[in-house]
C-alpha cells in the first residue's frame, strides 16, 4: 500500500481540500483508496459521509487502525501542529509528504520551520520519503509564489502545483465529491493545474 501524508502545522493551509481531491483522483483511476482523518475538526470524515454511491468509493480508517491491506493507497489528512515525535511516527507510515501552503507571507514563514525540520528527518534525508509543496489558492505570477519558490530552492524541494481559488472545489465538496468526480468541462483549467502533481504521485507510487 502506498501512503501519502498531507501536512502543515499551520491551520487553514488547505490540507483537507488537498487530501480529499488526491483521494478522489486515485479512486477515479480505479485504485482502492482509504483515508485517515487525524485533523481535530474531522472535516474529511464529514465530507466522506456525504459522498454519493454514484462516484468511486473511498473508505475511512479509524485512528488506531492506520493500515488497510485491501487498499492500494492511503491518504492521511494530518492535524495542525504536527511536529516532533508525532511527525517522526507519521513519516514511518508513508512514502510521500505533500505540504500545502496558503498565499501569504505569514503562511510561508510559519511553514518554513516545518519544511526545514522535514528536510532533515532521516527518512526524508535518505530519500525513502519524497516531499513536495503545493501553493494553495495561489497564482504562480504573484509575489507570494516567487517568495515560496526562492525559499524552496534553498531546500531542494519541488513546487508540485499552484492551485487557484475556484468555486468548483467548493461546489464539489458540498456534494461529497472532488474535482475528479465533476464533468471535465466544469474544471478544465483546474485539471491542468493538477497535471504535474499527479505525475509526481504516480512516478513514486
Amino acid at each position: 500500500m502506498q501512503a501519502i501524508l498531507i501536512a502543515n502545522p499551520k491551520g487553514g493551509s488547505g490540507k483537507t481540500t488537498l487530501s480529499t481531491n488526491i483521494a478522489g483522483y486515485l479512486a477515479s483511476q480505479g485504485k482502492r483508496v482509504a483515508m485517515l482523518d487525524l485533523d481535530r475538526q474531522k472535516s474529511a470524515t464529514q465530507w466522506l459521509a456525504s459522498r454519493p454511491a454514484t462516484v468511486p468509493a473511498i473508505s475511512m480508517l479509524h485512528e488506531h487502525s492506520a493500515t488497510d491491506k485491501r487498499a492500494d493507497w492511503l491518504v492521511i489528512d494530518s492535524p495542525a501542529g504536527l511536529h516532533g515525535k508525532n511527525l517522526e511516527h507519521a513519516l514511518r507510515l508513508v512514502d510521500q509528504v505533500i505540504v500545502p501552503i496558503a498565499p501569504s507571507l505569514f503562511d510561508i514563514q510559519a511553514s518554513s520551520d516545518f519544511l526545514k525540520s522535514l528536510a532533515h528527518e532521516k527518512l526524508v534525508h535518505k530519500g525513502r520519503v519524497s516531499v513536495g509543496v503545493v501553493g494553495m489558492r495561489m497564482d504562480p505570477r504573484t509575489r507570494a509564489a516567487l517568495t515560496l519558490e526562492q525559499f524552496l530552492q534553498a531546500l531542494g524541494l519541488p513546487v508540485l502545483a499552484y492551485l487557484r481559488e475556484a468555486q468548483v472545489y467548493v461546489n464539489a465538496a458540498f456534494e461529497g465529491k472532488t474535482l475528479f468526480d465533476m464533468p471535465a468541462y466544469l474544471a478544465e483549467r483546474e485539471l491542468e493545474q493538477w497535471a504535474y502533481l499527479l505525475r509526481w504521485l504516480e512516478t513514486r507510487g
